[in-house]
Order: structure tokens, then C-alpha cells, then sequence
């Protein structure tokens, strides 16, 4: 938008024509309608009195030496600078041909030569005319897209508040609901396997005391193998406890990630909310009929407690990690069940290493040293893994890694990166907008990424970034201040 804003009675206009005569022509008849008029005999001196001063119009011959009108036309409109200056033409040429190739490189107007007075002047205040006009709407323009923006960011607040809310009481809820009989269950369980245990010493006795009882004892005992129901019984309690403990581990991650009654910031263990929303995922990240178990992998470094608005910040965990699993079945379905490339190990720090808890599996798991491993893991990767030699590449399968640290910046780094089909070029700088959705319609609101971004950098004063190619996966980094500034 490159239009001079002087004195509506002081446009500056450009004359370019090889010939003195003509030059002295129009810049007295144009001085005297109030323009202030520049010339130049040829195209180079044309282009850079441009560049020295930008007009308002050009006036430009066609037939001039070294550079004719045409050529300097195009140069003048590939030029970010002068592309938007109205150009037109005045020349002898008068046929048909000349005019539309005039207009073909990027010409307003055509004045033939011999040209009258009153002509050239309305001709050109019609250009400025017009010019102003394109200035108008495209000032419009740019506050029409502000107000559009700032209505979609307002919906959106709105969008996300009201899910908050919705899902904190829902969560809220049903953990409240869920650990008033979970807890009677398991107060009462140590009570129940110590009944038990007592009527297995006393059956014991009773064995010890009549080692020959009665042939109706004997074929009950028979019937109902009572030394396998002795045996059985008792995994049967620890199955219960096992199954309690899990119930109460899903309240308790239920409970944190609503966080219901904090609405403010406070200091938070950021690993705690990541894996409290992990939890919440373990039905997304099991084994289904078209892809094995998600991986996690965690490298987590030292971090400190972390300043934020805690339940804001699960929805971001929640967002992403569920745009991974999507991704990852996304290629499922486009792809053969191998497709999964993962990184080299050596190309993967020695921290992974010696960090317990290296990789979360949803269905049981095989303790190797520091590293969780699927019980998918072939014999082969088993044995080398367990003789302590570092496999090149991992099993071909999906894989979602979350990798945290604090920068130099004293800020907070959460990658969280996935091996899925990736994300095209020109997909990813619109993928913070409201309501805009690489997934199909029905999937997605395209909502996630936006409430995401509005979390991060505007309520956190950090920054959320997408790097992607395709059929490398994608990797969405978040950074937040360890303390927030004062506002």
C-alpha cells in the first residue's frame, strides 16, 4: 500500500519520454493543473527516480531506447515497492496489438498520441481516484479481518471457558462419585483377606485333626477342588487389591487433571499433569484390531515447579497428546501396518538410558533395568536389550515421545512429538486458527490447537510451535515461563 498521501492538489506524477519536446509539454500542462510533475528521458532513469520518490501516476512512452515501455512497465509491477503505482501508457501507437499488450503488462490506461489536454488530466484523476478508492477498501478490508478475528478468538474464549467448566464438574464428579464406594471397597478388602485366611487356617486344622474325614466331606472336597479354590482364592484377594489400587490411581489423576476448585495460578510439577492426562488416554493408547500399543516414551529432564494455571495447561497436554493418537491412526489407515519410522538409538540421548520409567505402555509391561518395554517386544529385542546392547532401531511401531527441560531463557520446554504421517507445508501455518481442521468432517471442530495457542501465549505469555514434514511426523514444542511476569 504505497500510496502517496500529499496535498490532494500536489500528486506527484512521473513523466517518462524519450523526447524533450513532449517532456515540456505535459509537465507545463499538468504543473498547471496543480501536479507536481517529475520527468525522465529513458527507463532506467524512470526506475530509479521511483525508487528515490514514489508517484502517485506514471505517464510512460512505449518507443524509447535500451529499455522500452513495456520492459519498464514489468519491472516496475515485480517490484513489491512500485507494483501497486497506476502506469499509463501514452504513445504514438495507435493499433489494437500494442494496447493490449500495454494492458497485458500491467497498464491502467492507454492515451494515443497526438493526446489533447483535458483528456490526459481527467485520465489521470481518475487513476488517483480510483487509487484512493483501493486504499479505502483495503483499509476496510483490514479492519474487517481484525474484527473478524477478534469475534472468532472471543467464541473461541467462550467455546473453552464453557468446556472447562463442563468438563471440571463432569471430572469433578465422577471422581467424587467413583471414590466413595472405591473406598469403601478397599478399606473393607483387608478385612475380607484376613476372614479368609482365617477360614483357611481353620480348614488346615480341621485336616490336621481328622486326616480321614467322613466320605461325604471327601466327595464335596473333590467337587470343588478345594485345594486349588485354597490356592485361588487368595490370588483372587491380591487381584482385588491390585484392581482397587488402579481404581483409586485413576480418581486421584481424575481429581488432579479437573483440578475443579483452582482457578488461579499456582506452582505445579508439570511431569505429575503429563502423566495425570496420560492416564486419562490409556484407553486411546492400548492395542486395537488395526495397530499395536502406543509407545510413550519420556524423557523428562530436572525440572522445577512451574507456575501456571494448572488445569488450562491439562487441556493443552490433553489437545496434543489426542492430535498424536489421531495422527498415528491417521496413517494407519493410509498406510502399511509397518510404516512407523523411529529414530535410531543412537541418535536418542544416553539419558533415555538411565531414566526410570523410559516408556509407558497401557497394558502390562516387562521391567528391564531402568526401561519399560512392551511385552510386544520380540525375544530378539529382549535378549539384546537384556545382555545390554543398544538395538539400532526399535520395533516398527507407533510412538508418541514427550521430552521436557528448562532452556537458557529460564523457561519451560515441553516437546511432545509423534510418528505419524506428518503435516503438510501449507497446512501448518494455519493450524493455530479458529476452526480450521485437517481431519474429517465430524472428527474434529478445529478448536484444540486454537484454545491451545491462546493458553499458552496469551495466558502463559509463552510460545507453541509446529514442526512437521510429511511422513516424519510431528512435533509441537511448548515453552512457558517458570515464573509468570507481574501484569
Amino acid at each position: 500500500m504505497h500510496f502517496n498521501q500529499t496535498n490532494h492538489h500536489k500528486r506527484n506524477i512521473l513523466v517518462v519520454d524519450d523526447t524533450p519536446d513532449n517532456l515540456r509539454l505535459l509537465s507545463a500542462m499538468l504543473t498547471a493543473q496543480g501536479f507536481e510533475v517529475r520527468k525522465a528521458l529513458n527507463g532506467k532513469m524512470a526506475l530509479t527516480a521511483c525508487q528515490m520518490v514514489l508517484p502517485d501516476v506514471i505517464l510512460l512512452d512505449i518507443n524509447m531506447p535500451d529499455m522500452d515501455g513495456y520492459q519498464v512497465c514489468q519491472q516496475l509491477k515485480a517490484d513489491d515497492k512500485t507494483s501497486d503505482v497506476p502506469v499509463i501508457f501514452i504513445s504514438a501507437l495507435d493499433d489494437v496489438v500494442d494496447k493490449v499488450k500495454a494492458f497485458d503488462v500491467g497498464g491502467v490506461d492507454y492515451i494515443a498520441k497526438p493526446f489533447h489536454g483535458a483528456e490526459v488530466v481527467l485520465r489521470i484523476e481518475n487513476q488517483i481516484n480510483l487509487r484512493l478508492l483501493q486504499v479505502k477498501l483495503q483499509e476496510k478490508n483490514f479492519l474487517l479481518q481484525q474484527a473478524l478475528d477478534n469475534l472468532q478468538a472471543s467464541q473461541v474464549k467462550q467455546i473453552q471457558n464453557e468446556k472447562m467448566v463442563a468438563l471440571g464438574q463432569l471430572v469433578a464428579g465422577l471422581a467424587h462419585e467413583i471414590n466413595n464406594p472405591i473406598s469403601f471397597i478397599y478399606g473393607n478388602l483387608q478385612y475380607a483377606g484376613q476372614y479368609v485366611q482365617d477360614l483357611v487356617n481353620l480348614i488346615e486344622v480341621y485336616q490336621q485333626e481328622y486326616p480321614k474325614p467322613t466320605s461325604k466331606v471327601q466327595q464335596i472336597a473333590k467337587d470343588i477342588d478345594l485345594n486349588f479354590l485354597i490356592t485361588d482364592l487368595q490370588n483372587l484377594i491380591s487381584a482385588m487389591y491390585r484392581g482397587s489400587d488402579r481404581i483409586r490411581e485413576i480418581v486421584l489423576a481424575l481429581q488432579h487433571f479437573s483440578r475443579h476448585d483452582e482457578a488461579e495460578m499456582k506452582r505445579v510439577n508439570i511431569h505429575e499433569d503429563i502423566e495425570n492426562t496420560l492416564v486419562m488416554l490409556q484407553h486411546r493408547l492400548r492395542e486395537t484390531a488395526d495397530r499395536p500399543a502406543i509407545v510413550v516414551v519420556k524423557d523428562y529432564g530436572n525440572l522445577p515447579l512451574v507456575t501456571c494455571y494448572a488445569s488450562e495447561l491439562n487441556q493443552v497436554f490433553m489437545h496434543l497428546l489426542n492430535n498424536a493418537i489421531d495422527a498415528i491412526e491417521e496413517g494407519v489407515g493410509n498406510q502399511s501396518p509397518t510404516r512407523y519410522p523411529l529414530t535410531p538409538l543412537e541418535e536418542i540421548s544416553d539419558a533415555l538410558y538411565g531414566t526410570p520409567d523410559v516408556a509407558c505402555f497401557p497394558e502390562g509391561v516387562n521391567e528391564l533395568g531402568n526401561a519399560t518395554l512392551s511385552p510386544l517386544a520380540s525375544p530378539q529385542l529382549l535378549e539384546i536389550l537384556h545382555e545390554g546392547r543398544r538395538p539400532y532401531r526399535l520395533l516398527s511401531t507407533p510412538q508418541i515421545r514427550i521430552h521436557t527441560e528448562v532452556t537458557d531463557l529460564n523457561m519451560v520446554k515441553i516437546a511432545i512429538a509423534d510418528n505419524g504421517p506428518g503435516i503438510e507445508e501449507s497446512l501448518r501455518s494455519r493450524l493455530f486458527d479458529p476452526f480450521f481442521t485437517t481431519k474429517p468432517v465430524g472428527k474434529g471442530s478445529g478448536l484444540g490447537l486454537s484454545i491451545s495457542y491462546q493458553i499458552i501465549v496469551q495466558k502463559h505469555q509463552g510460545n507453541i510451535t509446529c514442526t512437521s514434514s510429511v511422513e516424519q511426523g510431528a512435533e509441537f514444542v511448548i515453552e512457558i515461563p517458570i515464573e509468570q511476569p507481574q501484569r
